[in-house]
């Protein structure tokens, strides 16, 4: 499990802002957090408390306010105090000039500056939304995930279980891939987000074929670049000792991943069994029970009635 970073270049190409100060060096600074400061507070000569690795925006207020401050070096040391080597960079929004001595601190410091016309408010809900995902914490698991009817079903098992067969016969289905083998999966925020490692992104192998490129074989819309995973379905080698879920009103199971519980059921995998029929059926099942109707709630209810009826019956006699 690992927390992933991102550098300034890849951030400024995502947003394409137009940059004022800092040469290709300077792009190579980390972003380490997926917040943002408006540096009013630091402006104004307040100090502590002060995250330093968060990115800088220099609005309305900002520019506003430091116009107000004549005392050029009392400015300068502010400015130097935001432009820190653990600061990413500062974008100054709302089309509003970059100050004379921010240039100059910035330039000699090579720290980079950019500019954007777009809107504060806007800028920190797109960069904050972008680097939640950019920096999640990663980690993989070994299955298969699929898009099933618009939900993430990540389909685990020990290997030989038949899971890419079963991936294979539901991209038949016009259902789609997202992951075969390993999957990259991220916590951002309270969801996790699915996706395939960049080089076997789109590929399927099945035993006896090989490796498939399934875009090109069945189309575009037989894969996709991630989703979020909202159910586990675990494949097990049948067991004739096993007592297995048969009405549906037993214990529930979830499957633990970045310390979010995802629903999870267990299909006992044997000869003859249609599993890419019970994986249709299972999701369907799922979202139902999303939906507060609960088949397995209602036989149970239905069961309890009869008893009461019956035993009432008895009594009355």
């Amino acid at each position: 499990m690992e927390r992933k970073t991102v550098n300034v270049k890849k951030l400024i190409e995502h947003f394409n802002f137009e940059q004022i100060t800092g040469d290709a060096e300077s792009l190579q600074r980390k972003i380490w957090v997926p917040n943002i400061s408006r540096p009013g507070l630091e402006l104004s000569g307040f100090l502590d408390h002060v995250e330093l690795k968060r990115i800088n925006l220099i609005g309305n207020k900002e520019t506003a306010y430091v116009e107000r401050i004549k005392d050029e070096a009392v400015l300068e040391s502010r400015f130097d105090f935001i432009t820190a080597d653990e600061t990413p960079f500062c974008l100054v929004t709302d089309g509003n000039e970059v100050h004379p001595l921010l240039l100059k601190v910035a330039k000699r410091k090579n720290f980079p500056i950019f500019k954007s016309d777009l809107k504060t408010s806007e800028l920190m809900v797109d960069i904050i939304t972008y680097l939640d995902e950019a920096l999640a914490i990663t980690t993989n698991v070994h299955g298969v995930l699929m898009n099933v009817f618009g939900k993430g079903v990540l389909i685990i098992g020990e290997s030989g279980m038949g899971k890419s067969e079963v991936a294979l016969e539901l991209i038949l289905k016009g259902h789609s891939l997202i992951a075969d083998d390993r999957v990259d999966i991220s916590r951002v925020k309270d969801k996790i987000i699915g996706a395939s490692p960049e080089l076997i992104k789109g590929m399927l192998e099945i035993r006896g074929i090989g490796i498939i490129d399934v875009s090109h074989m069945f189309g575009v819309r037989s894969y996709l670049e991630q989703e979020e995973v909202n159910f586990v379905i675990e494949f097990e080698k049948w067991d004739n000792n096993n007592d297995y879920l048969r009405a549906g009103i037993e214990e529930e199971h979830f499957y633990e991943a970045l310390g979010t519980k995802i629903p999870k059921i267990i299909f006992p995998v044997k000869e003859g069994r249609n599993l890419s029929v019970l994986v249709e059926s299972g999701v369907r099942d799922f979202m139902l029970k999303q939906r507060g109707f609960n088949t397995a709630k209602i036989f149970d209810e239905r069961v309890m009635r009869h008893i009461q009826d019956k035993n009432e019956g008895i009594t009355n006699d």
